[in-house]
């Protein structure tokens, strides 16, 4: 088994003489980054409404229905269900595409709203597809289409939480996806399995199956703060795991305002009488 953790520091491409539409990037910062692409005349970057740092003047704004990876040939009902499929993984319903209208080189920014890192993946490497958690998609050359996965099991259905739905990002070029706190890349033989929180999960490319098992006995599941569930992720395949998800970030903020403090059984399910118990309330 592998481990790296290769995404702490800020990374860069320059694109091959070979490939004509392989888009320059460099990832920016350390907690707080931002990626600049590079557009070359005629090239178009697809962004998350709202990413935008910053633009060269020759770069011109549209904002479209969807995804936008249909384009401009694609129908109204495609347009419409791209956007549906958007809204059911928590994005808007629009995106933003970037054009260089210009000559020579120009740039965009865009930033991560979170603290974390920026991830640049190239989907031809993982067969075209690869599946992360809801609200990670950044931005991409255009043509990357943003869907929805189900995950098909039944308790998964109905306990995976946040596991339950999530973004499928599929097509040939490079994506940006964003992650919350440090984020580590696990390499899993045929077989092999780790057990994650759900809310951990940052993305796993489609050989590597996923399913959910108990957090322990009883005892643990009461007191230890844990949640009901783990998931398991069995390979072969490669998955990339977050430190510190949004919502358990968004929790802690919470509390911290409510006055109660740092939530320490935040998975529990005793709920209230846990903050008691622990001393938050």
């Amino acid at each position: 088994m592998s481990f790296d953790s290769p995404w702490g520091q800020p990374q860069s491409h320059h694109r091959s003489a070979s490939v004509s539409d392989d888009i320059d990037f460099e990832i920016k910062g350390q907690e707080l980054q931002f990626v600049e692409i590079e557009l070359d005349p005629g090239e178009s970057a697809v962004a998350e409404a709202g990413a935008l740092v910053w633009k060269d003047g020759s770069i011109s704004m549209t904002t479209v229905f969807g995804d936008g990876s249909g384009g401009a040939n694609e129908g109204f009902m495609g347009k419409l269900l791209g956007a549906g499929k958007r809204l059911v993984t928590g994005e808007s319903l629009f995106t933003t595409v970037f054009t260089h209208q210009g000559q020579g080189k120009a740039r965009v920014a865009f930033a991560s709203p979170t603290p974390g890192a920026i991830l640049p993946i190239r989907l031809a490497d993982y067969g075209g597809r690869l599946i992360c958690q809801k609200d990670s998609f950044l931005a991409a050359a255009r043509g990357v289409s943003i869907g929805v996965h189900f995950q098909k099991r039944v308790m998964t259905g109905l306990f995976g939480g946040e596991g339950f739905i999530m973004q499928k990002l599929e097509g040939d070029g490079w994506v940006f996806v964003q992650m919350g706190g440090t984020v580590v890349e696990r390499e899993l033989a045929a077989g092999e399995e780790i057990h994650v929180d759900t809310g951990c999960i940052a993305a796993f490319t489609p050989s590597v199956d996923f399913d959910l098992i108990t957090a322990g006995g009883v005892k643990s599941i009461f007191f230890g703060g844990e949640g009901l569930f783990f998931a398991r992720l069995r390979g072969p395949g490669k998955v990339w795991i977050q430190s510190l998800p949004f919502s358990r970030l968004a929790g802690r903020m919470m509390a911290a305002a409510m006055g109660s403090g740092q939530n320490r059984g935040e998975g529990s399910v005793l709920g209230g009488l846990g903050d008691i118990i622990g001393g938050n309330r």
